[in-house]
């Protein structure tokens, strides 16, 4: 291929794998699905793109060292915390369940595909992996409850390398031939493999943690740096041991995950982001190397047949055997056993072996990667398209995502949250003030007494059905923190602080956007500004909106006397009026809003005495209706 043809070709990979990711989040799709669709349409249905003449050897070297640092990031989000309640059950699900999805995909793979026994055997092998390149993205995507979104994360990340050594004793089997000699030879092997990839691992991670203690690196090296340490100890661990490396990126993430001496936060999002440029590459490029023919030839009932039963009988027994005397509900076993897709790994494990025993002429070794991929296909669509309906149905989703955590529950805090759980929104007060957390309380508000930048504030707090943040205090710095702190769980576009104090204003343009909140409401709507009209009487109401009074009659009338805060639709989504934002209120619609205290007197609608001492009393809604 020329230059300007291997040019257009890996911009094409990066483009179709990118613009599949934003699809996926804009039609609310598994993100798996759409790039399998565009690589395989890309390459052997249009042939747009022709992987192996792009990236030629270094397409497999290339693959490995993603999978690698996929799964060295998904190691970092592991901690041992986690498995005091799930513990047991991730063990028996990566030994026993492993085992049983290994004989059953083997035995069905032989019987209905009609495979060379070996290669049988080492199909079922390949099954045994899942992955977090499929795990994770669904996980997001359903939302399961935190014990079975944790259980179905420790798996989905520990069976990948696991699967993967398994794998490599059978290919050493069925290269030898002398199944009984070289399986012991193969056992010796996979000891050496497990003790050299964690004492590499390990050892990696405490010379990363060792540079980052000692500040020997600058911060703007420490995501490189992890990076090469990560490829460094994947290329030294499979140079010491064969296909040892993936089990020592996997030991590096979760030993750097729970050890105390350094933060890993700034590291584990740098992997995140990186994360998804490597899965939607590697998917088109993995689905854009198949033949269509071979591909074809396999959409069969025998398929369906194999994939029925490894969706209904063999994850179930596995997972139902793993979870015995598990403090897991029965329904938490349900979906435990609906949530077994296929991913990166065991489409670059088939590929690979396929073509290294189809060179040894070994019977059927050629239908490894395309009865892999079509797994792959079938087991991320069912899953894909039926968990979140099932996880609904069960009752292990959480709540949808609306909800608000309000940092600072003082008077006005507490009557912006009232205003706000009466309409029928989640809410979670923060406050460092007990006295504030209790009037919450008092007020029916669920409330928690702490720092909101406290390290373990997200093990205190419960934020099921929580999906965006509002910093609310008198402290410009703790309001940016905070926003800072939770833009990696809610995104960067739902977290909020108010608008800096007069005091700080000239700082304000100085402070990039990356290192604040989106600012509420208007410019002038300070901290000081809410408490001056709070004490002098100010109270939050709601108006619903009609076709005969509209949001722009009611600010006619009250431009001067009310600040807007939110609007909020009939199907209960919310928006903020910030200083770049003004949302459109449509008839149906609800506006939450702060009526100023000269208007409260003035109002004969809204008597005085509904609000003594004008602090943090809710009115009642007021509805304009048709009639």
């Amino acid at each position: 291929m020329s230059t300007d043809e291997l040019l257009i070709g890996l911009t094409s990979i990066l483009v179709l794998g990118i613009v599949a990711q934003w699809l996926a989040w804009r039609f609310v799709l598994p993100s798996i699905l759409i790039l399998l669709a565009f690589g395989f349409l890309a390459g052997p249905v249009l042939g747009f793109i022709e992987p192996n003449a792009i990236l030629g050897d270094l397409l497999f070297p290339i693959v490995s060292v993603s999978v690698a640092i996929i799964l060295f990031e998904g190691g970092l989000t592991l901690r041992f915390s986690e498995l005091s309640e799930i513990g047991k059950v991730v063990r028996n699900l990566v030994t026993i369940g492993a085992l049983i999805t290994w004989i059953g995909s083997s035995v069905a793979a032989y019987v209905l595909f009609d495979l060379n026994l070996g290669i049988a055997i080492l199909l079922g092998a390949i099954l045994v992996v899942s992955g977090p390149t499929v795990v994770m993205p669904l996980l997001r995507h359903v939302r399961p409850n935190r014990r079975i979104g944790s259980i179905l994360k420790w798996e989905g990340i520990v069976i990948d390398p696991i699967g993967a050594l398994l794998a490599v004793v059978v290919f050493e089997v069925i290269i030898s031939g002398n199944i009984i000699e070289k399986t012991f030879v193969t056992l010796e092997g996979l000891i050496l493999t497990i003790l050299i990839g964690t004492a590499i691992g390990i050892g990696a991670a405490l010379f990363f943690v060792l540079l980052l203690k000692r500040y020997w690196i600058p911060d703007f090296l420490h995501n490189p740096v992890s990076l090469m340490t990560v490829v460094g100890a994947f290329a030294i661990s499979n140079t010491i041991q064969h296909e040892s490396g993936l089990f020592a990126v996997t030991v590096m993430g979760i030993a750097l995950a729970n050890q105390k001496m350094v933060d890993m936060k700034h590291i584990l999002e740098f992997k995140e982001n990186l994360r998804v440029l490597l899965i939607s590459s590697i998917f088109i490029i993995l689905a854009g190397r198949l033949d269509l023919d071979s591909v074809t030839t396999y959409i069969t009932l025998d398929m369906l047949l194999f994939l029925g039963a490894l969706i209904l009988l063999i994850r179930p027994i596995a997972s139902f055997v793993s979870s015995l005397r598990s403090p897991l509900k029965w329904k938490e076993r349900i979906f435990l056993a609906w949530m077994a897709p296929r991913g990166i790994v065991a489409a670059a494990v088939s590929a690979i072996f396929g073509l290294s025993l189809a060179e040894k002429n070994i019977a059927d070794a050629e239908q490894l990667a395309p009865l892999t991929f079509l797994v792959i296909v079938g087991t991320v669509t069912i899953y894909g398209l039926t968990a979140g309906p099932i996880a609904r149905l069960l009752g292990v989703a959480m709540p949808g995502t609306q909800g608000l955590l309000i940092v600072g529950a003082h008077s006005w805090g507490r009557a912006i949250g009232k205003a706000l759980q009466e309409v029928g929104f989640r809410v979670l007060l923060v406050d460092t003030n007990m006295a504030n957390v209790s009037a919450a309380k008092n007020m029916g508000l669920f409330s928690s007494h702490g720092s909101v930048l406290s390290e373990y504030i997200l093990d205190k707090i419960e934020l099921e059905g929580i999906g965006r943040m509002l910093a609310l205090t008198s402290n410009d710095e703790v309001n940016a923190l905070a926003a800072l702190y939770f833009t990696e769980r809610f995104g960067r576009s739902e977290v909020y602080q108010l608008p800096p104090s007069d005091k700080n204003r000239s700082q304000r343009s100085s402070v990039p956007q990356n290192l604040r909140g989106r600012v509420l409401f208007t410019p002038d709507a300070t901290y000081e500004y809410f408490e001056e009209n709070f004490e002098a009487g100010a109270v939050i109401q709601s108006i619903l909106f009609t076709d005969k009074y509209n949001f722009d009659d009611f600010m006619a009338e009250h431009a001067n006397s009310v600040v807007p805060l939110f609007v909020i639709g009939s199907d209960l989504t919310l928006q903020a009026f910030t200083e770049t934002t003004v949302p459109e209120a449509l008839p149906g619609q609800r506006l939450i809003y702060m009526r100023e205290p000269d208007e409260v007197e003035s109002s004969e609608s809204v008597p005085k005495e509904l609000n003594p001492g004008g602090r943090s009393e809710i009115l009642p809604e007021e509805i304009i209706s048709e009639e």
